[in-house]
């Protein structure tokens, strides 16, 4: 059983991160892809069911955000150059599994992490967010630029173990086990269901 705290859903954003057909397509097995999914839908269900907030963050560039993009950035110079990742391609949009609804906080990066490139902590803040549980793809981009940003704006974080994927098998598992823990508390959706009910 997990030794973490429990949640006050009141306080608490569920961030789902670049879950989008293009960065989806990355990963491994479909069926690993499709039962990913259905574990993040279910968090999702908890947290509305809880009445907390549910963030999405998506990749997306727009011709002005390409231009700006300068070529000695390892990560990003080259899907410039290419014109990768439009943010109006379908590609880019969230995948219809998980669907955002009315009230829920939308933003689009040009960046691995969910806050440098956008008003994500500004929103939270303003609904008095203290607390973040982090899913999304991929755990050695958006999920680790997100979470040690997170830690040093002071969130207490929690990080969906069965939640968050990476194409690598062995870095998404040195991360989960050896990186992420030092900042955040790691939990599968399972754990954080528990924890949400021990409210």
């Amino acid at each position: 059983m997990s030794t973490a705290p429990a949640l006050d859903p009141a306080h608490t954003a569920l961030l789902v991160m670049d879950f989008q057909p293009a960065i989806l397509a990355a990963l491994p097995e479909s069926g690993d892809r499709e039962a990913l999914l259905g574990r993040v839908e279910g968090a999702i269900a908890d947290i509305r069911a809880k009445g907390g907030t549910i963030a999405y963050v998506r990749v997306g560039f727009t011709e002005a955000d390409w231009d700006a993009i300068p070529a000695v950035n390892k990560s990003f110079g080259p899907l410039a150059q290419h014109r990768v990742m439009h943010h109006e391609d379908p590609a880019t949009a969230i995948h219809e599994r998980l669907a955002p609804q009315d009230g829920d906080i939308i933003v689009r990066k040009t960046r691995y992490g969910g806050m440098s490139t956008t008003d994500l902590d500004q929103q939270l803040r303003e609904r008095g967010i203290t607390t973040l549980v982090v899913s999304g793809v991929s755990t050695s981009g958006a999920v680790l630029s997100t979470v040690i940003d997170a830690a040093d704006r002071d969130y207490q974080l929690y990080v969906l173990s069965d939640g968050v994927a990476d194409p690598d098998t062995e870095v998404h598992s040195v991360l989960l086990h050896q990186v992420l823990p030092s900042r955040a508390h790691v939990v599968d959706t399972a754990e954080l269901h528990a924890l949400l009910r021990a409210v």
